[in-house]
């Protein structure tokens, strides 16, 4: 799977280049007991027909979902996400093995 977050809404570009990630995971990545790779972008926001045209003649399964941000995280899901502070030591760790 390929996974692309962006900050701005929906481009028609995008579908080109995550046909291109999934056509390097398929060939490079993929063993021959795996499905093939699914796409999804992640966007600000999106015109539904701005996204059907871009997708329309790919041949790959890619999936175009937008976000809202909030400052509030609802208390159902506080159990199931890690604390800011556990998210910040574990970026910071990453970070700190790959300027190593």
């Amino acid at each position: 799977m390929a996974l692309e977050l962006k900050t701005g809404s929906f481009k028609p570009e995008y579908a080109g280049k995550m046909s291109f990630y999934l056509t390097v995971l398929n060939e490079k990545v993929k063993t021959e007991d795996e499905i093939a790779s699914i796409g999804i972008i992640v966007c600000k926001d999106k015109d539904r027909t701005i996204v059907e045209y871009a997708l329309k003649d790919t041949s790959h399964p890619v999936g175009v979902a937008s976000y809202r941000v909030t400052s509030i995280l609802p208390q159902s899901l506080k159990d199931y996400l890690p604390s800011a502070e556990v998210i910040t030591g574990s970026v910071s760790h990453i970070l700190d093995v790959l300027v190593k």
